[in-house]
């Protein structure tokens, strides 16, 4: 797959957003549903507990993982992934641990085109960030 960055506004090359990007050759799309903190816990009532309740970083760093298992049931990694959306109930504890992120995304040599988005509560109370991806192979 050949990307190429769209960028009229540099501004977001600091945060790691490419404004737009065309691809070219991609065969395969996966479209990821939204990622929470959470994992596998049989002993739950609903087969699932929460990660880190009220931890906004830490449910952004279990959340990444998520979607990195994700990536690899699909045989495709970060480099793969096209759109990012976030999805968040703390703006400003976001924005702080935006590096969480940053440092994620580094290693994939990326810039994913991203929207981030204020909600007022998401499916958990307990939980404080979702994130959809897309990804093109």
């Amino acid at each position: 797959m050949k990307r190429e960055s769209i960028n009229p506004m540099k501004w977001g090359l600091n945060l790691s957003i490419d404004q737009g990007e065309v691809l070219e050759g991609g065969t395969r799309h996966l479209r990821c549903s939204g990622q929470v903190s959470l994992k596998d816990d049989p002993d739950a009532e609903m087969g699932f507990s929460v990660v880190a309740p009220g931890d906004l970083r830490s449910q952004m760093e279990c959340t990444f993982n998520n979607i990195d298992d994700v990536l690899q049931e699909a045989k495709m990694d970060r480099s793969n992934i096209v759109s990012i959306r976030f999805f968040t109930t703390d703006m400003d504890g976001f924005l702080k641990n935006y590096d969480v992120y940053t440092t994620w995304i580094a290693e994939a040599g990326t810039k994913p085109p991203q929207s981030l988005i204020g909600v007022a509560r998401l499916v958990l109370e307990e939980l404080l960030v979702e994130i959809e991806i897309e990804a093109v192979s």
